[in-house]
């Protein structure tokens, strides 16, 4: 006689295997993963800040312009008497058109090696006359020309205080890479 028919299934027999050695090896193997794709993604987030902070660096340098356009005043705004002729004579030798060449005459006081005075219409001849002396303050005015002023103060040591040529034109080789890869 047969056993009767049941609606069980038949109990397989254990395979002897453990789930958990491959589980853990799957969680190895995405922890990796996750962490390769955290690092790429730092990485491009480090070159768009970079990228980002070169754009923003090249908009806000000063432009790139040919000095026989901009009209410049020379002030002496020190004790030292001929130091404006000096520096006329300088910047002229670069190629500037210089318009005045006399002692300060506001009243306004200047610290430092100087300042670059000028309005509105001359904010880029302003920004271009700064990469020539180091160290300038800028001051805004509200006069209508493009001219500006180079006013010189008690800290100016002639020539030391002059940018070099060689020191402009890499300055201004390191803005237009910085533009062109904007």
């Amino acid at each position: 006689m047969s056993a009767p028919p049941t609606d069980r299934p038949a109990v397989r027999p254990r395979s002897g295997r453990r789930p958990i050695p491959p589980l853990i090896f799957l969680l190895v193997l995405a922890l990796a993963a996750l962490t390769v794709w955290w690092s790429v993604l730092q990485d491009e987030q480090e070159r768009d800040a970079q990228q980002a902070a070169a754009c923003t660096s090249a908009a806000a340098a000063p432009p790139s312009l040919d000095p026989g356009t901009l009209s410049v005043r020379v002030f002496n705004a020190t004790d030292q008497g001929g130091l404006a002729q000096s520096v006329a004579a300088e910047l002229q030798g670069r190629g500037f058109v210089v318009e005045e060449i006399a002692n300060d005459p506001t009243s306004r006081e200047v610290t430092g090696v100087g300042e670059i005075r000028h309005g509105p219409r001359g904010n880029d001849a302003a920004a271009f006359l700064g990469l020539f002396l180091r160290g300038a303050g800028d001051y805004l005015d509200t006069r209508a020309t493009a001219v500006v002023d180079l006013v010189l103060g008690p800290e100016f040591v002639f020539p030391d205080s002059l940018t070099s040529p060689e020191d402009v034109a890499a300055a201004l080789r390191s803005v237009s890479s910085a533009s062109a890869a904007c």
